[in-house]
């Protein structure tokens, strides 16, 4: 069972129209997150390159995202894993759940990434959510 954070953006995304051949990014509104918005961020499928990162996010990794490749934020050891979990949620065209651990957190957190589609059509971007499992490392936007 997920943290209700990560089930609310996999509900979200599932509610999208055409969420069973990937939703378009113009049909997800970040701001329908509510509190969940600075743990929201958006990646370019090719690269990994982040797009925008909520603040939640940017402070937890002690720099600004904007433009970083994602992978580059994970240990070395960990980056196959994640590039793995990114090409299963574009296959499957569905939301996929790591869990992973990070320094100054107390306890794990569940990042959800899903597919969705960019004005071209293609489905060519990540939406994706850092959700802290430990009430004490919560965003105190």
């Amino acid at each position: 069972m997920f943290h209700s954070g990560t089930q609310t953006l996999i509900d979200h995304w599932t509610a999208l129209p055409q969420a069973e051949r990937v939703p378009a990014r113009a049909a997800f509104d970040p701001m329908a997150m509510g509190a969940l918005a600075p743990q929201l961020f958006t990646a370019e499928r090719s690269g990994a390159r982040l797009r925008l990162a909520g603040g939640w996010i940017e402070r937890a990794h002690g720099q600004a995202l904007g433009g970083v490749d994602w992978l580059t934020v994970w240990r070395e050891d960990a980056r196959k894993m994640v590039t793995a979990a990114i090409v299963q949620a574009f296959r499957e065209a569905r939301p996929v759940v790591l869990v992973a651990e990070a320094e100054g957190l107390n306890g794990p957190l569940e990042i959800v990434i899903a597919p969705l589609r960019s004005a071209s059509g293609e489905a060519d971007r990540l939406i994706g959510l850092y959700q802290p499992t430990h009430p004490g490392d919560r965003s105190p936007d």
